[in-house]
């Protein structure tokens, strides 16, 4: 696993920047607060991997703000930022770039996923060695994970934020003849319900960030009054 190389691809969390769906349900504010407490849990996942890392912030200009997230609170990676363009464009040159660099076995994450555990993680690793693409399908249809051993295909056309992302990523790979291989299905966090649907699984997980997540979700439903299992 140890040659297995951990990319998260995140933004900085701002006000009215990203989780706009978020936004629309619980305000700017809160909206953001979740944010940080998502990101909180990709880091952490970065922290205990056994292998390389690389952090690629969506913005060129939060290159000193991803460099202080590689303080030794966190891990020690490697900043690498994306390019301009759409996820699929972002990907690929990221994923160009990477390989130049003689990097080879990629797990792809973003900062939205905490459901991910250890078991999700070494599962990839071990059907990556067997495969040439390993996605975690995502409930609405995108993913929530997506790994590979060689260059991705060209990614731009995809229907990216749709609900055939993952059907659409499966098939362009199949077509460009790498073998596909896919682990359960996971669930990431767009909208309110998917914050909500995450409380029971978080409540099972003793990782810190996990609980933090989970005591701002509580704080939140206990304060609007929204019912959850």
């Amino acid at each position: 696993m140890s040659k297995v190389v951990l990319v998260l691809l995140c933004k900085r969390p701002a006000l009215g920047i990203g989780k706009q769906r978020l936004a629309a349900s619980l305000g700017m504010e809160l909206a953001q607060q979740v944010a940080d407490a998502l990101l909180a849990c990709a880091l952490e996942d970065t922290c205990h991997w056994p292998g390389s890392v690389i952090i690629a912030p969506a913005d060129q200009e939060d290159m000193e703000w991803a460099q202080a997230l590689s303080v030794p609170t966190y891990f020690p990676g490697t900043i690498m930022p994306q390019v301009a363009g759409n996820l699929g464009q972002r990907l690929n040159a990221l994923d160009r770039a990477l390989r130049a660099q003689g990097m080879e076995q990629l797990v792809f994450i973003g900062s939205d996923a905490p459901g991910l555990t250890s078991v999700d993680y070494e599962a990839t690793c071990a059907a990556l060695q067997y495969h040439d693409v390993v996605l975690i399908p995502a409930l609405d249809g995108g993913v929530v994970l997506m790994a590979n051993r060689c260059a991705w295909p060209d990614l731009a056309a995809l229907p990216w934020s749709s609900s055939r992302l993952g059907l659409s990523l499966m098939d362009i790979c199949r077509n460009a003849g790498q073998s596909v291989m896919t682990i359960k299905q996971g669930r990431d966090v767009d909208e309110l319900k998917d914050l909500i649907a995450l409380t029971r699984l978080l409540r099972q997980d003793e990782r810190p960030a996990r609980r933090a997540l989970l005591e701002l979700v509580d704080k939140i439903t206990s304060s609007t009054k929204i019912p959850y299992g």
